[in-house]
């Protein structure tokens, strides 16, 4: 791994996640995760994260076919929902996976 990407992307927690999946507090957070994926472009930036282990802003706008600008607010989404974190490397912001709230939200979605 190259030290750019451990930069970019250090690991990330991966002690258990002993929160509830029921209750108030798990449905207002599966609402939250589910809005932020809401959208197919969310969705394939995620699947795009997925596919390799950090990703600058540009590389991703070059797998879309949408504007600088509109990829940058789907991150933000993304982002503000903590499912992904952002890293300002100089003058380039490199994403990666946040892996520990992609496993909350597959655990709230599996207690459905």
């Amino acid at each position: 791994m190259s030290t750019e990407i451990e930069r970019c992307c250090p690991p990330a927690a991966e002690g258990p996640d002993l929160r509830p999946i029921e209750g108030g507090e798990a449905d207002e957070q599966l609402a939250a995760l589910g809005k932020a994926i809401g959208h197919p472009v969310r969705v394939q930036i995620l699947r795009i994260l997925a596919r390799k282990s950090s990703c600058i802003c540009g590389d991703i706008v070059e797998e879309l076919p949408l504007a600088q600008s509109t990829v940058s607010q789907h991150l933000k989404v993304l982002k503000d929902a903590a499912l992904i974190r952002g890293d300002v490397d100089g003058p380039r912001v490199c994403y990666c996976l946040e892996a520990r709230t992609l496993r909350r939200l597959k655990a709230l979605v599996g207690g459905l």
